[in-house]
């Protein structure tokens, strides 16, 4: 982000007044992050900096009519992956929303391809007019509860660091091995303590809590309740309130923004689908969200621009100021925020939600592949034999990625524990895609709802096996079947019928179609899935999160059923 002379030269000349802006913007209302408060003023625009407000003449003019301005949107805390998007058609989803900048966290394509999943994302994201910064995985794998397709140590990551788009390290997941200083853990805190270091520690509090923190992370996005929130503000962690596809916390935490703590506060998406970026937007949607819920708009603005600028310490991003990229919006409203007219650098690239900036010259490199060595599936595989004593069941709800533990009687049919869709207790299985032979691990979900067939993924996070639910065995065969054959992606259906499938040939996690183009297939794998009996708004994504062992509080991975509050594997039947 740095400027030559030449060029800073030149932007000192063009502020003064001593030669033309590219562009001015008359007749506007600012929203200035800095005074909280909107202003009338004309902008002016040269060589991709603001030159600031006032009496300009410029190459170009637009007239905004006295539509409202407002720096461009930055996400602190996303997967791209979780967009099923590379990240040109994730850039090409955001932009029309008035995204300019995201920190991304690569560390699912990270668990399936190591090192080189990292460099193929940052290959794709030079030449984009989207600013995509990283912070390097800290996980991979997540934990050792389960298998990955790859591990990177504090040397791997080490080596990835001069790259300019790297800001720091990605959510520190494994917040046992920070408390109990596990030295794989305490050689990556190390390598970037004097740079950024982003948490993840639900739940956590009181004196583990501040040993957390003591150990240099400073920000954290799994908050779920105003309480947690507070505890953390108060220790000096930066809250990130996430408003995602699967994870909606921000109607819970919006009270604990106000004239003391908003310097604390950004907003996230963390993790969003691609019908929902066509649907209802990105940061935008957000905003426009906290307004509803009774924030100041400005202020609404300001914690999704200002404030993960500066925790991020992105100096020229985030406002609109002299020497500030000229990265930003036009609204006709202030509340709700519609951007009608979106620029990037002083460049307009998207008009009336479509993009208008020419795709031929953003980067393409190769497409990665997809590990996949699942094996000829049996349905011996799936047999659970019958025992006395309850099984442990994973509960899912919707909109939260934690899940209940609960202990229920077993359907038995032939001496085996099979999915009784009557009480909503259906069979999870996850393959390991990554070791040939491997049997699956099985376990029993309640929350899913289905009445019929089964749905599958190779989206399981973090290590991204396939995970699979299903009314019966062979119907889950079918639907890993479906997906070991294609190489990764989602399926829906039935063994008697037909199995959908949406393809996602980078790493099994995303497709290098446009974001309508993953979004109709995302729309009939949910169709197939409501037709089956689930209620769930987002059944892949719910089913996605049944495999972090990270996240309370009974999840399955490959290795088997795993209690988060031990950080532990457990056998499927209690033996209380």
């Amino acid at each position: 982000m740095k400027i030559d002379t030449a060029r800073l030269t030149a932007l000192i000349d063009a502020a003064r007044g001593g030669r033309p802006a590219d562009l001015c913007i008359r007749n506007c209302r600012v929203v200035n992050v800095f005074s909280g408060k909107v202003e009338k003023a004309d902008l002016a625009v040269f060589d991709g900096f603001f030159l600031g407000w006032g009496k300009y003449e410029g190459q170009e003019t637009v007239d905004a009519g006295g539509m409202y301005v407002s720096p461009a949107f930055i996400d602190g805390h996303i997967h791209i992956e979780s967009s099923l998007l590379n990240p040109a058609g994730f850039c090409a989803a955001v932009l029309p929303w008035g995204t300019g900048a995201v920190v991304a966290d690569p560390h699912e394509i990270a668990n399936v391809l190591g090192t080189d999943g990292i460099k193929y994302f940052l290959e794709c994201a030079r030449g984009l007019p989207l600013d995509i910064f990283f912070n390097l995985p800290s996980c991979v794998p997540a934990s050792p509860l389960e298998t990955s397709g790859a591990r990177l140590s504090a040397v791997d990551l080490e080596s990835l660091i001069p790259d300019e788009h790297i800001l720091g390290l990605a959510e520190m997941m494994n917040f046992p091995g920070v408390l109990f200083a596990d030295p794989e853990v305490t050689d990556k805190l190390l390598l970037f303590q004097d740079g950024i270091i982003d948490g993840h520690c639900p739940g956590l509090s009181g004196r583990d809590l501040n040993a957390y923190v003591a150990a240099g992370i400073r920000s954290d996005h799994e908050c779920t309740t105003r309480a947690e929130a507070e505890e953390k503000l108060a220790r000096g962690m930066a809250v990130m309130i996430r408003e995602g596809s699967q994870s909606k916390d921000l109607e819970n935490l919006i009270g604990i923004v106000n004239d003391q703590t908003w310097p604390q506060c950004m907003f996230v998406s963390d993790d969003v689908h691609p019908d929902d970026l066509m649907g209802r937007g990105h940061v935008n949607s957000i905003v426009n969200k906290a307004m509803q819920l009774g924030l100041d708009p400005v202020r609404a603005i300001t914690l999704a621009t200002w404030t993960a600028a500066n925790h991020f310490r992105l100096p020229r991003l985030g406002a609109i100021a002299p020497g500030y990229f000229a990265d930003f919006s036009i609204s006709p409203t202030l509340n709700p925020w519609n951007p009608a007219r979106v620029f990037k650098r002083g460049i307009e690239v998207a008009r009336e939600g479509k993009l208008i900036a020419n795709r031929s010259s953003w980067p393409s490199p190769p497409l990665p592949g997809s590990p996949m060595r699942i094996g000829r599936i049996g349905s011996e595989d799936l047999l659970v034999p019958a025992r006395s004593g309850k099984i442990r069941v994973i509960g899912v709800g919707e909109g939260t990625l934690l899940t209940e533990k609960f202990l229920l009687e077993p359907k038995v049919e032939n001496g085996h524990v099979v999915s009784d869709p009557e009480r909503d207790i259906l069979k999870i299985a996850v393959f390991n895609r990554y070791i040939e032979g491997r049997r699956p691990a099985i376990g029993f979900v309640r929350g899913m709802g289905l009445k019929e067939g089964a749905i599958a993924t190779s989206i399981a996070h973090d290590s991204h096996n396939v995970i699979a639910v299903g009314v019966s065995d062979s119907d889950i065969i079918a639907a890993v079947s479906a997906l070991r054959d294609c190489g990764g992606g989602m399926a829906a259906g039935n063994a008697g019928g037909k199995m959908e499938v949406l393809s996602l040939p980078i790493a099994g996690l995303m497709s290098p179609g446009s974001a309508q183009e993953v979004a109709n297939g995302l729309s009939r794998l949910k169709k197939i899935a409501a037709a089956q009996g689930t209620t769930l708004e987002n059944p892949f994504m719910a089913m996605s999160f049944l495999a972090l062992p990270v996240i309370p509080e009974l999840k399955l991975t490959d290795m088997g059923l795993v209690e988060v509050s031990r950080f532990a594997h457990v056998p499927l039947f209690d033996d209380k």
